[in-house]
């Protein structure tokens, strides 16, 4: 018997299942240029991906492993020439993350066995997570959570059945909800110079019709480099990242943040190696209690959750519609023109960066796309192309479930719906915009405040059987009919304007 490993381009860790499971097998990654323009990728995103591809093929060549690298319009061309080549018997993949991808595996005609390895790039395997699921009455992530934190021990004290969390509190959001300080000054994030094979890629990406900036490009693409951000984090950003991490400011595209999850996605780095450092440095660093578990629940929760969730829906989960909402992606989220100054800064950021932090996705972009009824698969179709750490399996519960309830409350327990008023607590965006953050009606409201009421309205019906939302509800009854009335034809007039 002769096996074969293929290494998929978000599994690229030394330590993956596959690779492990066969010392000296021989090795394919291939370069699918073809699967590429399936969406207008973001242009940086296909350069961190090719690049770190090409880059952990050289490192496992540099281990004495045999190594196949083929660039192709397809998968499934250069696999079958290589398992024939190579007279492979067994082809082991590990398993895909996304679910389009394992469907693609498990309809390949191959002339040798295939199998699928258990992932082991996450905390918690999908029958984990399916025991944990099953028989809940609701999924809520603050119980998965606190059932992470007592399973890997992660910021606990005591033994036993006695432990509890550090500091006595599971959670601190409270304390890490401040809005930006005049005159703030963040650190620059941990960015590199590309070297010959990043340079190479991006001469290829040039060529391509597709969406996003490609330079400056600043992203890791090694293994090494990504643990250099992941120190220059502890050491340097973790320290405010706690405070201000729903914040957002005019300039400053990243404020405190990470910037981990590429890598995360990508392989480069592990969820436990890096949960683990974090905690490290609150033990060993001193650093803020609210700062390391609001990162912490970030990875041991939130990502965890949300992967395990992806692969516990049904398979239709994708197609969910619960508003009805069918209104058209606008053009200006592929170009930012738009003199909705929060909206036009968040996507020339996405543009420029492939980046914005999870407020910005999820108050300014999900929140405008929920409000305004625009469709639930363009816009989650819109994420997976523009971010550089997207894929199905992040995308689909962040944006379906989480940013547009377009599940109907499987995740969420009610809409985050809002209006301008949260956008300008949480960032200066408002005071350089042409609308008005406290209008409703007239010229120069805000389109976030009329769209924001008018959805409410227009869903009254089911809204209310949210319990969460009854109190905001009964603020319509304050509305006279004349003010409804102007606010429903400042909606249909604006998305009249966006008709081409």
């Amino acid at each position: 018997m002769t096996v074969g490993i293929w290494v998929l381009g978000d599994q690229l860790w030394q330590d993956q299942s596959a690779l492990a499971s066969e010392a000296n097998a021989p090795i394919i990654l291939i370069e699918s240029h073809g699967h590429s323009t399936k969406r207008r990728y973001h242009r940086q995103k296909l350069v961190l991906v090719w690049s770190a591809m090409r880059h952990f093929a050289a490192e496992l060549e540099a281990t004495g492993r045999a190594v196949t690298y083929e660039i192709a319009d397809d998968f499934v061309t250069p696999l079958r020439q290589w398992v024939e080549q190579n007279q492979i018997t067994e082809l082991r993949v590990m398993e895909p993350a996304d679910r389009p991808f394992a469907r693609f595996l498990n309809g390949l005609d191959l002339s040798c066995q295939l199998t699928i390895v258990p992932n082991n790039h996450f905390l918690w395997s999908v029958a984990e997570f399916k025991q944990w699921a099953d028989g809940r009455k609701s999924l809520l992530m603050e119980s998965f959570y606190r059932e992470g934190r007592k399973r890997y021990g992660m910021l606990m004290e005591g033994t036993g059945k006695k432990r509890t969390p550090v500091g006595g509190q599971w959670n601190y959001d409270k304390e890490n909800r401040k809005p930006p300080k005049k005159g703030i000054n963040p650190p620059v994030p941990q960015w590199f110079k590309p070297d010959k094979i990043t340079r190479q890629v991006m001469q290829e990406v040039a060529k391509l019709d597709t969406f996003g900036d490609l330079e400056p490009f600043g992203w890791a693409v090694t293994r090494a480099q990504a643990l250099q951000v992941l120190d220059y984090f502890i050491t340097v950003r973790l320290n405010t990242f706690g405070p201000y991490q729903d914040a957002m400011v005019t300039g400053e595209d990243t404020l405190w943040h990470g910037l981990l999850s590429p890598y995360l996605n990508l392989g480069l780095l592990h969820p436990l190696e890096v949960i683990q450092a974090v905690e490290a440095a609150y033990k060993q660093q001193d650093q803020p209690l609210n700062s390391v578990e609001g990162f912490i629940r970030q990875v041991l929760g939130w990502r965890e959750y949300m992967r395990g969730l992806y692969s516990y829906v049904d398979e239709d989960y994708p197609q969910g519609n619960y508003f009805e909402h069918h209104q058209p992606l606008p053009e200006f989220f592929w170009t930012g023109d738009t003199p909705m100054n929060c909206l036009h800064q968040s996507i020339d950021q996405v543009k420029r960066t492939g980046y914005n932090h999870h407020i910005q996705r999820l108050m300014i972009l999900s929140n405008f796309a929920l409000i305004a009824g625009l469709s639930p698969q363009a816009v989650e179709s819109w994420f997976h192309a523009a971010f550089i750490d997207a894929y199905d399996w992040v995308m689909q519960t962040n944006v379906i479930g989480m940013g547009l309830f377009a599940d109907g409350g499987v995740l969420a327990t009610k809409p985050y719906a809002a209006s301008a008023n949260y956008i300008n607590r949480m960032s200066d965006y408002c005071k350089d915009c042409q609308y008005h953050p406290k209008l409703r009606t007239g010229e120069n409201a805000c389109p976030f405040n009329f769209f924001y009421w008018d959805f409410l309205a227009r869903h009254r019906d089911i809204l209310q059987n949210q319990g969460r939302m009854n109190f905001i509800l009964k603020n319509l009854d304050k509305m006279s009919a004349e003010e409804y009335a102007e606010i429903r034809e400042n909606a249909s007039q604006w998305h009249e304007q966006q008709t081409p």
